[in-house]
């Protein structure tokens, strides 16, 4: 199952999904957290020093590793130069499982704080004036592309602020997006237009508000918000002794905050993927971002790297029949 974390900035969407990556590995749950905001702030929520996530490996230094890997011996991919963000999975492509070993896990993901991290990397001067941030997350797109996960096993994801996320066919790729809402009318109107952009491709977006300090605000966000507000969180001191780096057991989270990851959980959970449409609606955007510009830029027409016959799907376990 795959989530993504979205919401306006300083709405507090790092820190809901740090709270539920913790509360994934906390059950022992096959879990791969992946920092995909421009600001990355993911590993330190997590409880890493600002010296250890800024050594973490990234993801967008780790492109043509990723490439490499993710293209197997796929004959409708000429080079791995030919790969682009959009590029589907085809026969002979190599999928991801969401534990296990590859290469890519090995040079990219990292424990933090006992959960499975990886980081989409931060601007570098040689980026300042010359590059947007969507060619960081390209990495991170070509692997939720690849990837087969089951029931059971998550992916989450700290997307950037706003709806920056749809400027790629990434915002598709999740099985429920939770927008973190404050109770202000800033908050609500990045979720009206998230909820535009996102009503003719079948994303499925639930609101989790945030800083919900009294009856009004949480009288506000339902009147504002609706049957799309999932549940609410309130000030927490355990989530506020952690902005300070005071690291403490995951146990003493706030019983009503503990109750909110139950229900966002239990939301995921209930989704079935249709594998048929998930597929379609990648190669959708890999012809559209083909036509766009990728075809220019690699200099052949990447609407052949589509297998029609092709279809992603989990492994079966060894004991189904």
């Amino acid at each position: 199952m795959k989530i993504a974390f979205v919401g306006k900035g300083g709405s507090g969407k790092t820190t809901l999904s740090s709270l539920f990556v913790r509360h994934l590995a906390d059950r022992g749950l096959p879990m791969l957290a992946i920092d995909a905001d421009i600001n990355q702030h993911l590993a330190t929520a997590l409880g890493a020093s600002a010296e250890r996530a800024a050594a973490l490996p990234t993801l967008s230094a780790h492109l043509p590793l990723i490439k490499d890997y993710l293209r197997g011996d796929n004959p409708l991919i000429t080079s791995t130069e030919a790969m682009v963000k959009t590029t589907p999975p085809g026969t002979g492509s190599r999928l991801l499982t969401v534990t296990g070993e590859n290469p890519i896990y090995a040079a990219c993901v990292r424990d933090v704080g006992g959960c499975r991290l990886a980081v989409t990397g931060p601007f570098t001067e040689e980026d300042l004036g010359v590059a947007c941030y969507h060619s960081k997350v390209g990495a991170a797109e070509l692997l939720l592309n690849h990837m087969v996960d089951g029931a059971g096993e998550y992916v989450v994801m700290d997307m950037t602020a706003g709806a920056d996320s749809f400027a790629s066919g990434l915002f598709t790729r999740f099985d429920l997006t939770v927008l973190v809402c404050e109770p202000t009318m800033r908050s609500v109107g990045v979720y009206r237009q998230y909820q535009s952009y996102a009503a003719d491709h079948g994303v499925r977006i639930a609101v989790v508000g945030n800083k919900v300090c009294d009856a009004e605000d949480l009288t506000f966000l339902r009147a504002q918000l609706g049957e799309d507000l999932l549940c609410w969180v309130g000030r927490s001191d355990f989530v506020r002794a952690s902005e300070r780096g005071e690291g403490r057991p995951f146990e003493e989270l706030e019983p009503d905050t503990a109750a909110a990851l139950h229900t966002i959980q239990h939301e995921l959970d209930a989704v079935t993927r249709d594998w048929d449409a998930y597929q379609a609606q990648a190669v959708a955007f890999h012809l559209r971002n083909a036509r766009a510009w990728a075809n220019d830029r690699v200099g052949e027409d990447l609407a052949r790297q589509v297998d029609p016959g092709f279809v992603p799907r989990p492994p079966v376990p060894a004991n189904v029949g």
